[in-house]
């Protein structure tokens, strides 16, 4: 779509808005347990009433379903501005959430926890992530500044020897073989209230970051050289990398790999509505959530597949339609 066919900002998020209210209903409608829709809306403007009239619907909204659809949407909304950053900072179209190998290493210490018997599956799969971020740092950097293709090599490199340590622990696993596949394609099954918090500060510290420098990521999106500019583009770049590679590992280590959210909800926005970052990230933002929570409620009607299943079979075609559209 060339950039006079670009439809104005304000359609982008009245569809963003839409879209996530959509989502967001359908996921506390539909579930095993049929609740109407005067049910749900009552149950969530009056909880205390609901609580006592309807005790059983009442905490399967409130425990279970609308958890699950807050902790879908975060981490949607994550991945989905991860992408923004992800793309700009590397100056490549191609680029996601988990182009510097935060996803394989998330997926070995995950792997590692499960090989072992270890119920800190979340916490292992943390520390292989950030180990991964670390390596790409060290292996991307040369003479204290930071290189574009060499990251993205380091990142391609790193990933490609933590992958190699999750399949050799996949041979042996045995009977934890099932548990450790499972894991890998991702899911949002065991989501709860707890996750939240963490979730939404790491949500909320990258979104300020990325707000706060948008000027800085529309410069080095563009490849202008931003110290003629007054942009310390080292510094920045490895802000950006770091904060957003730590809060993809927080969904990562918490609820497996889940790909091409980052990935589709980038460039559909940016295909429509413009490259400025301002918009670009609230509307990914806004549209990965929805589009999460939307796979999530379909996977969960499909007797809890794994909805990384489901966003790769959807997301893929999509993204090819995407590219098509774009050439």
């Amino acid at each position: 779509m060339t950039g006079s066919a670009r439809l104005p900002a304000f359609i982008g998020y009245a569809f963003c808005l839409v879209f996530f209210t959509c989502a967001v209903l359908s996921g506390l409608y539909f579930g095993d347990i049929s609740v109407t829709w005067g049910e749900i809306f009552r149950i969530l403007i009056d909880r205390g009433a609901s609580l006592t009239d309807e005790p059983i619907k009442a905490s399967l909204i409130w425990r279970i379903r609308l958890p699950r659809v807050l902790a879908a949407a975060m981490s949607g909304a994550i991945l989905a501005s991860c992408g923004v950053i992800f793309q700009a900072v590397l100056r490549n179209p191609l680029s996601e959430p988990y182009t510097l190998g935060v996803a394989s290493g998330a997926s070995l210490g995950a792997a590692v926890a499960i090989f072992f018997g270890s119920q800190w599956i979340t916490p292992f799969a943390f520390f292989g992530s950030a180990a991964a971020l670390a390596a790409v740092v060290v292996l991307g950097r040369r003479d204290g500044d930071d290189d574009i293709s060499g990251m993205i090599l380091a990142g391609v490199i790193v990933g490609s020897i933590m992958s190699s340590g999750q399949t050799l622990l996949r041979a042996i696993a045995g009977e934890k073989l099932s548990a450790m596949v499972m894991w890998l394609m991702g899911s949002f099954a065991a989501a709860g209230l707890f996750d939240l918090p963490v979730l939404g500060i790491a949500f909320l510290i990258t979104l300020l970051i990325s707000i706060s420098f948008v000027r800085e990521l529309d410069i080095m999106s563009s490849g202008d050289d931003g110290l003629h500019l007054g942009v310390e583009v080292a510094k920045v770049r490895m802000t950006f990398l770091a904060s957003a590679s730590l809060a993809v590992s927080m969904v990562v280590s918490r609820f497996g790999v889940i790909g091409f959210v980052g990935l589709v909800s980038p460039h559909f926005f940016r295909m429509v509505f413009g490259p400025s970052h301002g918009r670009l990230l609230t509307m990914s933002s806004i549209g990965g959530a929805a589009l999460l929570i939307a796979a999530d409620t379909l996977a969960k009607g499909l007797n809890e597949l794994p909805v990384g299943v489901l966003t790769v079979l959807i997301g893929g075609p999509v993204f090819c339609f995407i590219l098509w559209r774009r050439n």
